[in-house]
């Protein structure tokens, strides 16, 4: 019998059953196998990812003082299809007329968002929160926001960050993985009534700490050096000036300081002169502060006796050019090795330049540091200029020797010179004591570290005692002070520009350090481009040298 004969047969229910079938094959194949999309619909309705509130890091200096912390400071947006035409005036008296302007033109879409003022400091904030009373479609939303507690005190070494709180300079930037607390989530599931609850019944505890970056310097020593370096460098209106302070038998940065300076909270400071640390990344010619170094190198490559007699006109022929001292008017005579640095005499030093060979002195030179990035924790470093031997022609060598014809960076000077002081060791700098992450982890310890040994105990001593005569009977008086035996070394060098030196530009300089007896401290000072008529170093730059040290000296009597 055909299918048609049995429904006309009055046998309706085989139809029943296959429409039946029908549906259920459907049900199962949405219900099992649905679509992503509709997968996708499901879950925003019924559960969610919540992130959880996260701060950025601190960082603290060597006695656990606080530098930089975050906290929350207020931000306002605006849902524009909110916006109501009687609104209009209320919110015209409190954002600014670009502001207005991109509302106006947003009401009638579909945006739903829209920033209107971001970190807005308390006193504003009210302002806000009065036009919030008035008009409903004004919200107040927390936003991170970083606090530096000295305001531009280390600003070269802090940093700043951006609006999304990623750093941007300094240890901000360097360590900005660390410093970063990435958020947590929590999946919750919405119950009746639109209440929603956490998936679990216990959210487990987020095993995360706050991270910390801990300096090596001393926020007290820095506020000294930044105040008197600062202050000289606005009253000799000089283009720039650095300051760094270390111990110079660990490498320990103490205080770093260059000028001119900004405010990490004012993006109207943040100017590429002022953002340079020009204690890392500037390169100048050193002048005399080199000579000490130079010495020691020679002595130690037995280029120069220390028992030497030289004689040092005003002037001296060398190749294609003349090396004369800083009075060109003055011959020296009869000098011995020891007064080349006491009297610093740039024609007996360029004597035992053209002595040497170009490339022993070349590479004694790179063995203390210099043309080579130095290794610290810090973003922005210059390797300077040290040209390879091959080009030491006609006068070159003689300038080496007395600090010209190369560049180097305020720091590679001071850790070249700590070998001279701590007896031959070349330490690498460290700004960072150590690290520790969100999960509680130490990942980072700065500890002493010996590069290499580059001179010998008895030299050093030598040239020691040959600089803390500077101080005694030569160009270094201005730096003494009763407080404690220092030595050190005066430098004016020759700004080098285009086509040669730039006259009536100089950079001034004096690096010393103290006990003389057992040294705990270095410091470099530079002056560069003074404009006030004052230029040489021991008359701009060793009376800071000076300042800082007695200060130094009080707060060790208080701490």
């Amino acid at each position: 019998m055909s299918p048609n004969r049995l429904a006309r047969a009055g046998n309706p229910w085989i139809l029943f059953v296959l429409f039946f079938v029908v549906i259920g094959c459907t049900l199962v194949a949405r219900h099992c196998y649905p679509e992503p999309r509709i997968v996708q619909q499901s879950q925003r309705q019924y559960w969610r990812r919540v992130p959880l509130k996260s701060t950025r890091g601190i960082i603290q200096d060597a006695k656990g003082n606080a530098l930089v912390i975050s906290e929350t400071i207020p931000s306002f947006a605006i849902d524009p299809s909110m916006i109501k035409s009687q609104d209009l005036e209320a919110i015209a008296q409190v954002v600014s007329p670009d502001v207005f302007a991109k509302i106006t033109s947003l009401m009638g879409t579909k945006s739903r968002f829209m920033w209107i003022n971001h970190k807005v400091p308390e006193a504003e904030a009210l302002k806000f929160r009065e036009l919030m009373k008035k008009v409903r479609a004004v919200r107040e939303i927390d936003e991170p926001y970083r606090k530096y507690t000295n305001q531009r005190l280390m600003s070269h070494i802090l940093g700043f960050c951006d609006n999304e709180n990623k750093g941007q300079a300094g240890i901000e930037q360097a360590w900005d993985n660390t410093l970063y607390n990435p958020p947590g989530q929590k999946i919750v599931v919405r119950r009746q009534g639109s209440q929603a609850a956490s998936i679990m019944e216990q959210e487990p505890e987020r095993r995360t700490v706050t991270p910390i970056i801990t300096l090596t310097l001393d926020s007290r020593i820095q506020y000294v050096v930044e105040k008197h370096l600062f202050r000289t460098a606005e009253q000799e209106r000089a283009k720039w000036a650095v300051c760094i302070c270390m111990n110079p038998n660990t490498g320990e940065v103490l205080a770093m300081a260059s000028y001119p300076t900004y405010d990490p909270t004012n993006r109207k400071s943040l100017t590429m002169e002022a953002l340079s640390n020009g204690a890392i990344s500037r390169t100048y010619e050193p002048g005399s502060t080199f000579k000490p170094i130079y010495m020691a190198v020679a002595l130690d490559r037995g280029i120069v006796r220390k028992d030497e007699t030289f004689f040092c006109p005003a002037k001296l022929k060398v190749a294609d050019g003349f090396i004369r001292e800083s009075d060109a008017r003055i011959a020296l005579g009869s000098v011995s090795t020891a007064q080349l640095l006491i009297k610093s005499s740039n024609v007996g030093m360029a004597q035992i330049g053209i002595r040497a060979s170009n490339t022993t002195t070349y590479e004694s030179l790179r063995a203390l540091g210099f043309g080579q990035e130095l290794d610290i924790e810090l973003p922005g470093v210059s390797r300077g200029i040290l040209p390879y031997p091959e080009n030491w022609r006609g006068i070159t060598p003689a300038n080496i020797a007395i600090g010209q014809g190369l560049a180097v960076t305020p720091l590679q000077l001071i850790t070249a010179m700590s070998a001279v002081v701590n007896g031959g060791r070349l330490m690498s700098p460290y700004i960072v004591k150590e690290a520790v992450n969100s999960l509680g982890e130490l990942v980072y310890k700065g500890e002493p570290k010996v590069m290499r040994e580059v001179m010998t105990p008895e030299t050093t001593a030598w040239v020691r005692q040959a600089m803390r005569s500077v101080i005694t009977e030569g160009t270094g008086k201005k730096a003494a002070t009763s407080i404690t035996n220092v030595a050190g070394k005066t430098g004016t060098a020759q700004v080098a520009g285009k086509g040669g030196y730039q006259p009536g530009k100089y950079v001034g300089s004096f690096i010393g350090f103290w006990p003389y007896e057992d040294p705990k401290y270095i410091m470099l000072i530079a002056i560069g481009e003074p404009a006030n008529g004052r230029y040489y170093g021991g008359e701009v730059a060793a009376p800071v040298f000076k300042a800082i040290v007695e200060e130094m000296a009080e707060l060790e009597y208080y701490s």
